[in-house]
């Protein structure tokens, strides 16, 4: 049981940074639900499971959509989660965050060969993203 609570804390931790996995209250608000099986439980995960998918849309719009007008792929995305889950365990809690401007800025470097419109994109694109983390954790 506590390797499935591990597990749902890494989906969340990584669907906080890469948008399009169901971070937020999501998944553990349906697993409660299930587990407990009362009508309380089921309304509460309901009403959260919304609140997140609402979230998540608003999140995934408005990073999509910079994103695709910066030129940012996928690709220098999932870099940037991979970086942000190394640098998590050589630095622990801020590690994440250089890790995935690191992991961001290194795949761009090498997708554009040019570091200054490396740079540009990456800081564009980590301003995306921070944007789209502070909507998803208002709703």
């Amino acid at each position: 049981m506590s390797l499935l609570a591990v597990l749902l804390i890494m989906v969340g931790v990584v669907g906080t940074v890469y948008p399009i996995l169901p971070g937020s209250i999501l998944i553990p608000s349906l697993a409660w639900a299930w587990i407990l099986g009362s009508s309380a439980s089921w309304t509460f995960g309901i009403v959260a499971a919304g609140l997140a998918i609402a979230g998540l849309s608003a999140s995934a719009v408005l990073t999509g959509r910079s994103l695709r007008r910066e030129k940012v792929t996928r690709g220098p995305i999932m870099a940037g989660v991979v970086g942000a889950i190394i640098g998590f365990f050589v630095l622990p809690v801020v590690g994440l965050f250089i890790g995935f401007a690191v992991g961001l800025f290194a795949s761009q470097w090498a997708r554009l060969k040019d570091g200054r419109a490396a740079r540009a994109s990456s800081v564009n694109a980590l301003k995306t993203m921070g944007l789209g983390i502070i909507v998803r954790a208002a709703v």
